[in-house]
């Protein structure tokens, strides 16, 4: 676009169309408003930089998609993480992947994504261009296609920046693992990878920790796990991807589920380095820390040794680990067993010891 009276561009080459403020790289509150500027933000800057799709054109409010065979998911997640650009990914592929593997854990292959931004008055353009460039690479790796969306400008003050809302489509494959009130004692607990590596990641880019190296967030699709597992034909009870409250909520959340009780090993957690070293000087519990990229598995012991060598020919899944079993219902929902063998009882995770982790 140029201007009528001089010919001259209205703004630089490659950059969005948006109404300039002092510097003409930060978002207004015009930007919000439902008229020409919002739509240009739409058109020129969030269209520009995500892959188009068949359905994105449709316009209106809602996309219109055809139904596939078999059971629909739907899912959604709110995502307020601070830092936004944090060591091994940033909110945009957050989001996506997120999403993803809500779906993904629950049997179901994501299809679709709606896409909403809060964003703040006075965010640099150049950061929503970039977390833009994340989800659309994102969406890419996934197979995924973002079909609708929207946009809220807030003023200067009333947000962190910005937030993001995704919704999530999928279709059930059968079969459908059949959840965790069905899993029994004598099942075998499993994670994909070492567990912790998202929440201490967020932590010490927050707090300016100075770890060498700085450690990485696993934030990364789980997707290619359970296509592996799938094609496999291996069973499995249950399995949830370990965000707020890590590994210990989700062994919580199915004790109680299945009335039983869980004994995990403290000698087999997979751990990094920076997460043993990290805990260790910290004084946290790894049990506790968020995970973004690494999935929690309940299986029957006949089909575990299958469970593990599929995981194990995957790139996410190479250090799988069994790291415990079920028992019977006690008196407890969950107990670690130490080092040395004694047994100490596993809090159900309190309070927000690091919120803002996604």
């Amino acid at each position: 676009m140029t201007s009528s009276e001089t010919g001259e561009s209205l703004w630089p080459s490659g950059a969005c169309p948006l109404p300039r403020d002092s510097d003409g790289r930060q978002v207004t509150l015009a930007h919000g408003e439902g008229g020409r500027e919002t739509r240009r933000l739409i058109e020129n800057c969030i269209w520009k930089l995500l892959p188009r799709t068949r359905y994105s054109g449709q316009g209106g409010d809602a996309a219109r998609l055809p139904r596939p065979d078999g059971a629909l998911a739907f899912t959604t997640d709110s995502y307020v993480v601070t830092p936004l650009f944090f060591p091994g990914g940033d909110i945009g592929e957050l989001a996506v992947y997120g999403t993803v593997n809500d779906l993904a854990v629950m049997g179901a292959v994501p299809l679709w994504l709606s896409l909403a931004f809060i964003v703040e008055e006075g965010f640099p353009m150049s950061d929503l261009e970039a977390i833009l460039q994340s989800i659309a690479a994102a969406a890419t790796r996934t197979e995924v296609e973002i079909v609708t969306g929207d946009t809220k400008v807030v003023p200067r003050g009333a947000a962190d920046g910005i937030y993001l809302n995704t919704s999530g489509v999928g279709v059930f494959v059968e079969p459908i693992p059949p959840g965790p009130d069905q899993i029994q004692p004598g099942d075998m607990l499993v994670v994909s990878g070492p567990i912790g590596r998202h929440g201490l990641a967020i932590l010490a880019a927050r707090e300016n920790l100075g770890f060498e190296p700085a450690p990485l967030s696993d934030c990364a699709p789980v997707t290619d796990l359970f296509r592996a597992v799938r094609s496999a034909g291996v069973q499995y009870r249950a399995a949830r991807d370990a965000t707020r409250g890590g590994v210990a909520a989700v062994c919580q959340e199915w004790a109680r589920a299945s009335r039983t009780t869980f004994c995990l090993r403290e000698s087999a957690l997979p751990l990094s380095d920076e997460v043993r070293g990290a805990s260790e000087l910290l004084g946290l519990d790894p049990l506790f820390l968020a995970n973004e990229g690494n999935v929690t598995w309940a299986v029957p012991p006949k089909h575990l040794t299958e469970l593990l060598r599929v995981l194990h020919g995957t790139d996410l899944g190479r250090q799988a680990a069994v790291i415990g079993e079920v028992r019977p219902h006690q008196s407890v929902s969950v107990v670690v067993a130490g080092r040395l063998g004694r047994e100490r009882v596993l809090e159900e995770p309190s309070g927000v010891p690091l919120p803002r982790i996604c």
